[in-house]
């Protein structure tokens, strides 16, 4: 990784402004006080009118600045925001906010990145935007090839090999080349990120009973364990293939410190049933620490004071710890 300045603010992006994210801001401010310096880069005319909120000039000045308000990189979005409905004119400025905290992550001006939600049919249809989502965007921005989500938490970590494909699409995207490069990139992510020196990593099956033998499919057989077993050779702790019907449960959670489940339901459920709240998205393989609150724009209850900030609290907390080396 990058070498970056741990003691920089955290750079929160504002996401889709029409949505959830900027009353979270300002209430992961009121629930962290000032005990993780963060800003936000986004409009401030699209904060609840009774935010307290303090505009900056410069990253440097946010850690005053938390005192009195949230403090605020400007990026001016050319109009206010309508709650609950993405605008196309916002695309541009939701990506370009993105590519901006990026760059003053890569100069170390910011020590990290945490994003809220975007609405990705609102960028494509507003501006031409590609990318799967911000995991990917992020990659390119970094000059990055291949990163991996994580989905983290004080109960569980998890990485899931393929992500948002269909079901009758996994068995066949699920590669040794695929599995071989997500396995490497978080090992080396727990080592780098997460300072676990000789990380345990639990590895899934793709089919019930991890296949018991061949006899409810051969993917374990004739995919995952000859990787595995390459792996373990270069001296890599992985546990498996196991029956993901068994890796969950609290005794083997504390037999490993990640688990890599094939697909995203296999990975996403444990860790939504075991801490819906807290959960925080993490994207192994940057040159710098990104997690975000691991939910949607929630437009339906935009601008009523309701939405829940613990998963934005969490993961601004991740990001500080794991900027810190002490993930």
């Amino acid at each position: 990784m990058t070498a970056l300045r741990s003691d920089a603010p955290i750079a929160l992006t504002c996401g889709e402004p029409a949505g959830i994210g900027p009353e979270l801001a300002v209430a992961a401010r009121a629930r962290l006080g000032g005990s993780v310096p963060f800003f936000l880069l986004g409009d401030p005319r699209h904060l609840p009118a009774d935010a307290d909120i303090v505009e900056i000039a410069h990253p440097s000045e946010a850690s005053a600045a938390m005192a009195r308000g949230l403090p605020v990189l400007s990026h001016d979005f050319g109009s206010p925001r309508v709650l609950g409905t993405p605008q196309t004119d916002h695309a541009a400025h939701v990506i370009a906010v993105i590519e901006r905290a990026v760059s003053l992550v890569q100069t170390g001006a910011a020590s990290a990145i945490c994003t809220l939600p975007i609405h990705k049919q609102a960028l494509a249809e507003g501006a031409g935007f590609t990318f799967p989502g911000h995991t990917e965007f992020l990659g390119h921005l970094a000059g990055v090839d291949e990163v991996v989500m994580m989905l983290a938490s004080d109960q569980l970590r998890v990485v899931p090999i393929t992500i948002h494909i269909a079901l009758d699409a996994v068995a066949r995207a699920l590669t040794p080349a695929l599995l071989e490069t997500r396995l490497r990139i978080t090992h080396a992510a727990m080592i780098g990120q997460f300072g676990i020196p000789a990380p345990r990593i639990a590895v899934a099956g793709l089919n019930p009973h991890a296949g018991e033998g061949g006899r409810m499919g051969r993917e374990e057989i004739e995919v995952i364990a000859p990787v595995l077993e390459r792996l373990r050779a270069e001296g890599m702790d992985l546990r498996g293939p196991i029956s993901a019907d068994t890796m969950f449960h609290a005794a083997a959670r504390t037999g490993y410190d990640v688990a890599v489940a094939m697909y995203h339901d296999q990975a996403l459920i444990p860790i939504k049933t075991l801490d819906f709240d807290r959960g925080v998205n993490v994207t192994l393989g940057l040159p710098f620490v990104r997690t975000s609150p691991d939910h949607g724009t929630a437009f339906d209850i935009a601008g009523t004071g309701t939405a829940n900030p613990t998963s934005t609290v969490e993961a601004l907390r991740l990001a500080a710890r794991l900027a810190g080396g002490a993930g």
